[in-house]
């Protein structure tokens, strides 16, 4: 903006601000704003749509391909906007996984790693209770016009605002979700590890967050059904944590559902942790090694790609 904005607080009170405090402050709100809008998507699509006289029913959902397109554009939405709050402050991880992979690939401080982490964790956790204050009405007439097993009055349905769960044919296995946890997070990591890599086609004029929304968007729409492509554990962990406090009970911690899963909660948290690695390592091994040589022997670009062109103002 082309006025100056002063703080609310006096700046004798800003310098502690001004660090690793502020960065985990902008990690906090990034992650709230992610979940906010993410998880209110679902709460769109699974409980207030219905209640609202807006579907079939008041518990019909998921009837065609469009109601899981409301929910992938939802959270691709809920990562641009977080990346966008937090970017210029923090980077936005708004994720361990990317925090992880930074730390192994591009020289992100180890020192912040856990603090990183906390605040992602504590943000996720206050956007599930905001999403929850805002919905509950529309998810407690939800549980209670929806049949089937309930857990203290509550639904799997439910649940799945807020976390996530495998699907029916894994016959509560735990190696189907996990790999699709790391190779759902592996594409993550490597396609922003594209997108914000200078040396390559890297995105211009501050639109990376949204190409970075576009990512998630991807991944949603082509591995989103397997175990709800959480591919970020504070996503899923501290909405889980929430839930429990909030009467999901075994539903949310330890992740279970008879005869459907069973301490499920782990498995969203260490596939994204791993697949973020996976990834970065990926992009590096194809991508990232073959941009360091070639910058190294400056070597000019194939023929047919585009370059820069020198002008006058340019000299």
């Amino acid at each position: 903006m082309a006025v100056e904005i002063p703080p609310l607080i006096k700046p004798s009170r800003l310098r502690s601000r001004g660090g690793l405090w502020g960065e985990c402050l902008a990690e906090f709100l990034g992650t709230l704003v992610l979940i906010a809008f993410g998880a209110g998507s679902v709460a769109m699509t699974v409980a207030a749509l219905p209640g609202s006289g807006r579907t079939e029913g008041p518990t019909t959902f998921f009837l065609g391909a469009g109601d899981w397109l409301l929910i992938g554009w939802g959270w691709a939405f809920a990562v641009a906007f977080g990346v966008y709050v937090a970017g210029g402050v923090s980077g936005a991880h708004i994720n361990p996984a990317v925090t992880l992979a930074f730390a192994v690939r591009r020289g992100f401080p180890w020192a912040k790693v856990v603090p990183y982490w906390i605040a992602q964790l504590v943000g996720a956790f206050a956007g599930a209770a905001l999403v929850y204050g805002v919905y509950h009405d529309a998810i407690n007439t939800f549980d209670a016009a929806m049949k089937g097993p309930k857990t203290n009055g509550h639904t799997v349905a439910s649940f799945s605002i807020f976390a996530t769960f495998p699907a029916p044919y894994f016959h509560g296995g735990y190696w189907g979700p996990l790999v699709d946890q790391i190779v759902g997070t592996a594409f993550l990591v490597m396609l922003i590890a594209a997108v914000v890599d200078l040396r390559n086609t890297a995105v211009k004029a501050n639109l990376g967050p949204l190409v970075i929304g576009f990512v998630v968007a991807a991944i949603g729409i082509s591995f989103g059904a397997n175990a709800g492509y959480a591919i970020n554990p504070a996503r899923d962990f501290g909405p889980r944590l929430f839930t429990f406090a909030a009467g999901w009970g075994e539903l949310a911690l330890p992740g279970s559902l008879a005869g459907a899963f069973s301490d499920y909660w782990w498995i969203p948290v260490v596939g994204p942790l791993v697949g973020g690695v996976v990834g970065v390592l990926v992009y590096d091994l194809f991508i990232g090694d073959v941009l360091h040589i070639r910058a190294q022997k400056a070597e000019p670009p194939e023929a047919g790609r585009t370059r820069a062109v020198s002008t006058a103002d340019d000299e």
